[in-house]
């Protein structure tokens, strides 16, 4: 009994199994401190805007009734999808295309006045954070639905894609049509374009589209209805901001897998190293021949080292010999090489 009782595994905490089942590890970890931290930093540099929100609490009013449940709401979704199944290389690629695309999109809006921000910048610094951890979040939800939709053919997608991506970019048209004499504008309508009209994957796409509508629509209705920007159709939010989103979170994607590309090449073209010899060089062309005997020096210095090491091989054979056989012991160096040690000599 004592035997079988210790080979009983304890139950695992109610932490550990909460862990478990949303996904959670010490990248989950990592991530969610690098978040409260972008917070915290944000908070302490614009602490006027921080200030100025936080006077807007009423001692007189119940606390519940003040909350933000909308931005409390969101900001518990967001942390949980950051958690999920973390991995931090991959991630880190994630927030990177986050920030650099966040930027480039915040500068068109506001640039063109598409939309505007309540401090009247264009953009707003304190606003980029925000788009890397959203594409964290889409990358959750996207994961998601690959799951929840892994039975639906292909074909399926491709009329999605062609039903959902050219009305986007109508849609589109007709929004940013006032601005379309700018040349921010026109790069942003070439771009969409271009990605529109070379899908690489109409499932991938699709998913992630709809993952990216489906968060825009609740960052959207926060900061519209609580006057964070304002767009100049003064909607709340206009439908081509929350499917903008998707169209985003899918330009990310694109952009992400082109960085992978390059960097897998750069990679893979610095870990060979080619070996020229001058003649090949002569051929070529080239009249760098420094360059060339820098590149065969190593292997020139591997050759010596596997010529020396034959030679010591050979001297001690020899010398072996010369033991066994005192009687040849005058026999040159050149000729005793070649005694064959299984035989005697004539």
């Amino acid at each position: 009994m004592e035997r079988t009782a210790s080979r009983i595994k304890p139950e695992a905490s109610f932490w550990k199994r909460l862990a478990g089942t949303l996904g959670w590890n010490r990248s989950s970890y990592y991530l969610m401190s690098a978040f409260l931290a972008t917070i915290l930093v944000i908070a302490v540099l614009w602490w006027p805007l921080a200030e100025q929100y936080l006077s807007c609490f009423a001692p007189d009013l119940p606390w519940w009734v003040q909350i933000d449940w909308l931005l409390l709401g969101n900001f518990v979704a967001m942390s949980l999808l950051i958690m999920s199944d973390a991995d931090l290389k991959a991630d880190a690629l994630i927030v990177l295309v986050g920030f650099g695309g966040g930027l480039v999109i915040e500068s068109w809006g506001t640039q063109t006045n598409l939309w505007t921000y309540f401090t009247s910048e264009r953009p707003p610094l304190w606003i980029i954070p925000a788009w890397p951890i959203a594409s964290l979040s889409i990358d959750r939800l996207f994961r998601l639905m690959q799951r929840l939709t892994a039975a639906l053919r292909p074909p399926l997608f491709r009329v999605l894609y062609w039903a959902i991506f050219p009305a986007f970019y109508a849609l589109m048209l007709v929004f940013v049509w006032p601005t379309v004499d700018k040349s921010l504008t026109v790069m942003a309508l070439i771009l969409c374009g271009f990605l529109i009209l070379t899908p690489t994957d109409h499932r991938l796409m699709v998913l992630t589209f709809i993952a990216g509508t489906g968060l825009g629509y609740f960052l959207e209705r926060w900061g519209t209805t609580r006057y964070c920007w304002t767009y100049y159709t003064c909607q709340t939010p206009p439908l081509f901001a929350v499917l903008a989103h998707g169209m985003a979170a899918v330009a990310f994607w694109r952009t992400g897998l082109v960085l992978k590309q390059v960097c897998v090449r750069f990679v893979g073209a610095a870990k060979k190293q080619p070996v020229f010899c001058i003649s090949q060089a002569a051929k070529t062309g080239c009249g760098a021949q420094e360059d060339c005997l820098a590149v065969q020096q190593p292997h020139n210095d591997v050759q010596r080292d596997r010529q020396q090491d034959a030679e010591d091989d050979r001297t001690g054979e020899w010398n072996q010999a010369r033991k066994a056989r005192p009687f040849d012991a005058d026999v040159p160096r050149q000729t005793a090489q070649k005694v064959d040690l299984g035989k005697q000599p004539h």
